[in-house]
């Protein structure tokens, strides 16, 4: 689901577990991220899974500090948790949440 304005973000990270995919549609590897992101949102209801295009939302991606693309921020209570930059498999991604719960 791809992030339509800050209160919506604001909405989503505030939830217990969330995961942000900030990303731009020129990004080759943020395509990749995209099928990746779907399997796991599909594999786990214990965790919200939204997308903000750095290019429409500059001042989140400033607010937390994205500096390459993707970049994946995991937000417990509305808290940033961990941060992983680039793509990333998705058995890589699965052991990343769980090891952050």
């Amino acid at each position: 689901m791809e992030i339509k304005s800050e209160q919506e973000f604001k909405d989503i990270i505030n939830s217990d577990y969330a995961l942000i995919d900030f990303f731009a549609i020129w990004c080759g590897p943020c395509k990749m991220m995209g099928p990746v992101l779907e399997n796991v949102a599909s594999n786990r209801d214990s965790i919200k899974i939204a997308k903000v295009d750095v290019d429409k939302f500059e001042s989140l991606a400033r607010t937390y500090g994205v500096m390459s693309i993707p970049t994946l921020i995991l937000f417990k209570n509305g808290q940033a948790v961990a941060t992983k930059v680039g793509f990333t498999a998705e058995p890589l991604l699965n052991e990343w949440i769980d090891s952050n719960r």
